[in-house]
């Protein structure tokens, strides 16, 4: 799959599950593992466990590979490695303290 494909079905299938205030962040060249980030924010535990579990088991379900998954445990921020594309599902909190798209944005400016 595509870069563009895969970064499609991602946003698909986040937005089916009402992810918030969702960003694609370029880091191709700036980042060592992945190409593309997409930044997402939940409501609570659950909401982020339930759109992270979504992705991996629609991804399965399409033969999409998913390298793994980290932080479902606390749901606070879950991590959903698919290579190319890494995808961020995270509480407002969360979001707010780590700011991910800036630090992205501004490395290697």
């Amino acid at each position: 799959m595509q870069i563009s494909e895969l970064q499609a079905f991602v946003l698909d299938k986040i937005e089916d599950m009402k992810a918030r205030d969702i960003q694609v962040v370029d880091v191709k060249g700036k980042s060592p593992v992945t190409d593309l980030m997409i930044v997402c924010t939940g409501t609570s535990k659950t909401h982020v466990k339930s759109i992270s579990n979504h992705l991996y088991l629609e991804a399965k379900r399409h033969e999409v590979y998913v390298m793994g998954i980290e932080g479902t445990e606390d749901s606070e921020w879950v991590l959903v490695d698919m290579g190319d594309v890494v995808v961020h599902i995270m509480q407002q909190q969360t979001r707010d303290l780590y700011q991910l798209e800036q630090l992205w944005q501004s490395a290697g400016a």
